[in-house]
């Protein structure tokens, strides 16, 4: 099968002189990725079968997939056009509904089960019919009109099914949940498998700022931003009226998520690298979006369109959709490593979360207003989130944003392997962790203990965040305890570790990778380890106290960013028993390494004296930390 390449209008910089892109180029990406899905359809548009590796839900899930997901990029469009849908589109999804409802029909879609072990077939539908749901409600009559009776009857049949399903006790309890207000909606009884206990739990899971986990543990990632806010809006707008309350307090979260959220996109458009199912690329843009559409954001029209356009084009610059399907991926390339079991050819196309500023009106103030600076670009930031354990820095010189964790892990009972995308300490903007398959060769970010197989960060057992520091505790293996703390400053990071171990250890910081398509060039200077991309960014590290040498580890497959990846690292030792281990942290742009090497010995001066330490900043702000206190 040939397919069409991406065609982008011409750059209109007049409008949008940071990205050049305007709503024009938004439907241009929108129709060809609609395009070249809509080639892989059965005859009456229900199944999507995209070429590509299958999910463990198998083909037939995936393809159920493939169509509910490209709807959630149709339905902002068919909402934007006005009615007019030039491309026919609500038929297309509104013959899909009914084929795939069919009982008995070539295209009839499954039929998901309750999620309690053991399984008797596949959950994944539940998901999809959420989905399904979701566009739905945003697309109003434009499609549920086109229905007669008897299809409303039939879809409203199937969708009740999956409404009424035990859902997993994470993000999933949303799925059910906006269904369920759907049929509500349309005046169907679901007293039966009422939603609101659900919302409630979901909602429990605030960890302030409004931020959620996903679930009970440490697994603060997107899902916020693709999952919980955009589907709460949707359950609050569908059946807010059970619990105006808890709608106000929603939306009150909102607007506080959307003070911070924005600000984790860098200014070359990609959203931070960090948390599971990256696949879904544009969908980190449903908050920002969100907020033009509610009015609870903070950023104006001009810099909304500035921060979602920049994104869009950094995917779609790196080959996002242009020839062919959605990879299974980050950029344009495939890249399983990044994917998950749940991942199929259809799974991509949650990026369609993204596209939902489509919905607002040509005349709206994000289409028509002059594109402004977005967060990243406006000055030098440090902000906290004490409830995820985070702390950003980012500095409008380079425009990257840097992260540090201390308070996401993603570890759940009974999962023994530590995951590259939540338990690093550093994440960034510009870097990606590194997903080598053995993960002895994942260095980056990482503090481990040498003592045999490197040891793993483990569950984060408790976390600070106060001013410009933050801190955690942690147990790397049986035997030893690990209290970290990071104090940030511009680009830099000291990061200071409190070891106790019973037993005498080497042990090994690694810095943030450094991934490109070529070999990234890597040395020493002045003891500091470093390793810089062709356009200037450069990771180092600089032992300060406890570490004796300096190296960088290479590796090739092992990044989203790049076949090639380098990582500076330092390497110390421990007699067993207290030791404090300090190092400087750098990540931003360089011209000359031998330059920036001697500024970064000169950057932060650091004594230590038994747990306590001092930093003293180039520019005369000091820090005194005492490492055995700052986490309990």
């Amino acid at each position: 099968m040939s397919l069409k390449a991406l065609s982008i209008p011409d750059f209109d910089h007049d409008l949008s002189p940071y990205t050049g892109y305007t709503r024009a180029h938004w439907e241009a990406v929108a129709d060809h990725w609609l395009a070249t899905a809509l080639s892989f359809a059965s005859p009456n548009n229900a199944l999507f079968q995209i070429p590509g590796r299958h999910a463990a839900s198998g083909p037939e899930s995936d393809a159920l997939e493939g169509f509910a997901r490209t709807f959630l990029i149709a339905a902002p469009r068919i909402v934007g056009a006005g009615g007019n849908d030039p491309l026919g589109l609500a038929d297309v999804y509104a013959a899909g509904l009914v084929a795939g409802t069919t009982r008995g029909g070539p295209e009839e879609w499954l039929w998901g089960v309750d999620c309690t072990p053991p399984l008797t077939g596949k959950t994944q539908p539940i998901v999809e019919a959420a989905n399904i749901a979701w566009a739905l409600h945003l697309t109003g009559d434009h499609v549920w009109g086109r229905l007669d009776q008897a299809g409303k009857e039939q879809v409203a049949q199937w969708l009740a099914h999956h409404a009424s399903k035990v859902a997993w006790s994470n993000n999933w309890l949303l799925f059910t949940a906006v269904i369920e207000a759907f049929l509500a909606s349309k005046g169907i009884d679901t007293s039966a498998y009422d939603s609101t206990a659900d919302v409630r739990r979901v909602e429990s899971w605030h960890l302030g700022e409004g931020w959620y986990t996903d679930g009970v543990r440490r697994n603060i990632d997107y899902y916020n931003a693709w999952v919980i806010h955009p589907f709460l809006w949707a359950w609050y707008e569908m059946v807010g009226d059970r619990d105006p309350d808890a709608k106000w307090l929603w939306e009150n979260r909102l607007g506080r998520y959307l003070e911070t959220y924005p600000r984790l996109f860098g200014g070359n458009g990609s959203p931070l690298i960090q948390g599971r199912s990256l696949t879904y690329r544009t969908a980190t843009l449903a908050p920002v979006w969100l907020g033009a559409l509610t009015g609870r954001g903070h950023l104006s029209p001009g810099a909304t369109r500035r921060l979602a356009s920049g994104t869009l084009k950094y995917f779609t610059d790196h080959g996002a959709g242009v020839e062919g399907p959605l990879s299974l991926g980050w950029r344009g390339e495939q890249f399983l490593p990044v994917t998950q079991y749940y991942s199929g050819p259809g799974s991509p196309y949650f990026a369609g979360m993204g596209f939902m500023g489509l919905a607002l009106p040509a005349d709206h103030p994000v289409w028509t207003e002059k594109e402004e600076q977005q967060p990243a670009e406006t000055g030098d930031r440090v902000f906290g989130l004490d409830g995820n354990g985070w702390l950003a820095h980012s500095t409008s010189g380079d425009e990257i944003v840097r992260l540090v964790n201390h308070g996401s892990d993603h570890h759940t009972a009974g999962t023994p392997d530590d995951d590259p995308l939540y338990v690093k300490f550093g994440y960034s903007t510009h870097t990606a962790p590194g997903m080598a398959a053995a993960f002895e060769d994942n260095v980056d970010g990482a503090f481990a203990l040498l003592d045999g197989e490197p040891s793993r960060r483990g569950p984060i057992l408790a976390h600070r965040v106060r001013g410009n520091v933050a801190g955690s505790r942690c147990a790397p293996r049986e035997g030893a305890q690990l209290r970290t703390v990071s104090i940030v400053s511009g680009p830099y990071e000291v990061r200071c570790h409190l070891l106790d171990s019973d037993r005498p250890t080497a042990v090994r910081e690694g810095a943030h990778a450094v991934a490109d398509d070529v070999p990234v060039p890597y040395g020493l200077h002045r003891e500091a380890a470093w390793a810089r991309r062709a356009d200037g960014l450069t990771a180092a590290v600089l032992g300060l106290h406890g570490y004796e040498r300096a190296e960088t580890v290479t590796h090739t497959d092992a990044s989203i960013l790049g076949s090639h990846q380098s990582t500076p690292a330092l390497h110390g030792a421990s007699p067993g028993g207290r030791t404090v281990h300090v190092a400087l942290h750098f990540l931003g742009r360089t011209e000359d390494i031998a330059v920036s090497a001697e500024t970064w010995q000169t950057t932060a001066s650091v004594s230590v004296d038994d747990t306590t330490v001092r930093v003293e900043w180039r520019g005369g702000e000091t820090v005194i930390v005492d490492l055995s206190e700052f986490v309990d």
